[in-house]
């Protein structure tokens, strides 16, 4: 299983990624795929994501149980932690 979350995603890549996922709630898809197909998925989004952000979670044999990918701006990112991945926080940028 695997969850891509987009904001702020032109309407064209959201078009894509209902085709071949469910979309829950906006910017929220969901779907079932073997990892090439995940590979290719990620890859439509980096190409079609332009000013936006994505995040991209599936289920993998880690301690964890899942992994995970982002792109874009975004003041979460992640972080290895002795072999766990952790989301870190950027400060914030003054307005």
């Amino acid at each position: 299983m695997m969850v891509v979350v987009v904001s702020n995603a032109p309407p064209r890549l959201r078009g894509r990624l209902a085709a071949w996922l469910v979309e829950l709630r906006a910017g929220v898809y969901v779907g079932d795929y073997s990892t090439r197909s995940r590979e290719m998925i990620w890859e439509q989004v980096l190409s079609g994501i332009a000013e936006g952000d994505a995040v991209m979670v599936w289920k993998a044999p880690t301690d964890q149980g899942y992994d995970f990918r982002t792109h874009g701006k975004n003041r979460r990112m992640p972080v290895d932690f002795d072999g766990l991945k952790l989301v870190s926080f950027r400060p914030e940028t003054p307005l």
